[in-house]
């Protein structure tokens, strides 16, 4: 209705890309520079989109342009950091983190992301800096809290190592990461007993998330073919689906609408009631 909007344009693209359409939104980011060709934020969306693409010189390109009419935007500078981190290009990463750092230094992602690129590169000090900066910014950043134990352990620094990884697993107790890499802190702390605790925590979880993995794979196949009219092939990938995951709402609901389509009425709605259950916002179809 109004082709020459920029901002429809502008808006557009982003939906786009929360909607994981990152390439159908370069377009659109090109249609809204036509309009206005000088705006950095339409620029730096643009740069977004290839980001996301993994095009990363034409990202760099992008950023690099926006920067020149606002030299002072910490999120530009940020973005072209990754976007420089992910070409390896380190140093010239490091430069455009810490100048967004500077500029934004409340912003726990810039110090969280110049932590683990000191880190890649061996400098541990100045990685253990950054991530205590990016936990002060954001305190439950339980990834932060991850990667600094993990950068103590590499120190030697094994009891402040065990701390932020328990804060990590306080805030996070499904990080199974963190429950691995504690039990190989208190391992060589001498505490076998705990080691064996957190590794065994560790083991049950990295499980439990692969036949979770599993549950929805096999729930989306079970739906999949109960639109393509085979529902006793949907009732075989749904049931198991409830398998892997007996606490899955949705495998459970889909089960009961699949075995609704069969004319299993009775074991249709204790499928129901389950789902109900588990979720109360999910109501039995109409028959």
């Amino acid at each position: 209705m109004q082709p020459e909007n920029a901002d429809a344009h502008n808006n557009l693209g982003l939906a786009m890309i929360q909607a994981g359409q990152a390439g159908e939104s370069v377009s659109e980011f090109q249609a809204a520079l036509r309009l206005r060709p000088n705006d950095a934020g339409y620029r730096a969306n643009l740069g977004v989109a290839y980001l996301q693409k993994a095009d990363f010189d034409a990202a760099i390109t992008e950023f690099q342009t926006a920067l020149k009419s606002s030299p002072q935007d910490a999120t530009i500078h940020y973005n072209l950091g990754l976007a420089l981190k992910l070409k390896d290009q380190l140093p010239e990463a490091i430069a455009e983190l810490q100048r967004a750092a500077t500029l934004d230094p409340a912003q726990a992602d810039i110090h969280y992301t110049l932590g683990v690129t000191f880190w890649q590169q061996g400098d541990f000090p100045r990685a253990a800096k950054e991530l205590r900066a990016a936990i002060q910014a954001k305190p439950d950043y339980a990834e932060a809290h991850y990667t600094l134990g993990t950068v103590l352990k590499q120190q030697g620094n094994l009891q402040d190592a065990a701390a932020a990884l328990r804060e990590a697993i306080r805030l996070q107790p499904d990080f199974a990461g963190a429950h691995t890499t504690l039990a190989a802190v208190l391992r060589q702390l001498g505490d076998t007993a705990g080691a064996a605790a957190e590794s065994r925590l560790g083991e049950e979880i990295g499980k439990e998330k692969t036949s979770e993995q599993a549950a929805n794979f096999a729930t989306n196949s079970g739906k999949r073919l109960l639109s393509l009219g085979d529902v006793d092939g949907a009732i075989s990938q749904l049931r198991s689906a409830t398998k892997l995951a007996p606490n899955s709402a949705q495998a459970h609901y889909q089960l009961g609408v699949a075995l609704q389509r069969k004319g299993q009425k009775g074991e249709a709605d204790q499928e129901f009631q389950r789902a109900a259950s588990l979720d109360p916002h999910l109501h039995p179809p109409a028959p």
